[in-house]
């Protein structure tokens, strides 16, 4: 198992390497100047004064010079700072960064605790009224837009009938703190959460309804029914190897929820790293956007790989060596 890790860590160096590649590339083309954020607008008809701006900011230099210089300073730690704040980007990435952790972790293990005992049940029940309406369900889950239901629950839940806050993470006006500031942000972090959630669980739920029928389907669990073994116990072996593709697609779901996060928060003006990139890529702060895009990869890579791990410890036939 070390070794397996060790391999897929250094696999990981020369896929970020691409990422950070590209994302430097179309920062580079993208329209715009990353001089004008500094230019003082009563000297922006200085000539000299622009190439003065330029010059302190390195943006004279070739682009595989300054690609060499920013990834020199990244892997030291220094990430520069924000175009827009003149904070420094660990700094801005540090306050934003638990925030979308809370949010889609919360979110991706609502998901899996609700999508396998619905799974579960629909492939229980198949071609019974419940399975029929818990996958219309479902497909209503899919094909709605993330964007519709969020405006949708803003409007109603939050504006009309005023149940929860609307935006933010906390509420303004009040200085909670202890247990209270705990339900202040739960509290804030419903709405958000049921969006990334709802077509995760729509998805994993058929997903895993299907995993279930094809392993009721196999010859060793004719057996064990053949044997005497209660039908509990059956469904729990069943459910056991039904789980492992489930654990691969958590896994994979890992970049939607990440990049749904992105739309989730804007709506919601929740304080996170999606929040962050997008308010970057409006105001140009190019500085901001190569960290959010890093950090996303990431988060996507290290998904992928505790994948891995979750499928070697729920099947022990399984292992990387």
């Amino acid at each position: 198992m070390a070794n397996y890790l060790v391999r897929r860590l250094l696999q990981a160096i020369p896929l970020l390497l691409v990422i950070s590649i590209l994302t430097f590339l179309i920062v580079e083309i993208a329209p715009g100047d990353a001089a004008q954020m500094y230019i003082d607008p009563d000297r922006g008809s200085d000539p000299a004064y622009i190439q003065q701006v330029r010059t302190s900011l390195g943006l004279d230099e070739p682009f595989y010079v300054r690609y060499v210089s920013w990834l020199g300073k990244t892997i030291t730690g220094d990430w520069g700072f924000s175009l827009r704040t003149r904070r420094a980007v660990t700094l801005e990435v540090g306050d934003r960064l638990p925030n979308t952790i809370l949010l889609s972790g919360t979110a991706l293990f609502i998901s899996f605790v609700l999508a396998v005992p619905i799974g579960v049940i629909s492939a229980v029940k198949r071609y019974t009224a419940i399975d029929y309406t818990l996958t219309t369900l479902s497909l209503v889950g899919i094909s709605v837009p993330i964007f519709w239901v969020a405006l949708l629950l803003l409007q109603v839940f939050a504006i009309q009938l005023d149940w929860v806050p609307a935006s933010g993470m906390r509420s303004a006006r009040q200085n909670y703190q202890g247990t209270q500031a705990v339900i202040d942000i739960v509290h804030h972090m419903i709405l958000p959460t049921i969006v990334l959630s709802l077509a995760q669980v729509a998805s994993w739920s058929r997903y895993q309804r299907s995993a279930l029928l094809d392993v009721m389907g196999q010859d060793y669990i004719r057996t064990a029914r053949g044997k005497g073994l209660s039908e509990r116990q059956v469904m729990y072996h069943a459910l056991r190897n039904a789980l492992i593709p489930m654990i691969t697609l958590v896994g994979l779901s890992v970049p939607g929820v990440v990049t749904g996060a992105f739309l989730t928060e804007t709506i919601f003006s929740w304080p996170g790293l999606g929040r962050l990139g997008v308010d970057a890529v409006t105001g140009r702060d190019y500085p901001i956007i190569m960290a959010v895009t890093m950090l996303s990869a990431l988060l996507i890579v290290g998904g992928n790989l505790l994948a891995d791990l979750a499928i070697a410890w729920a099947d022990p036939r399984i292992r990387y060596e």
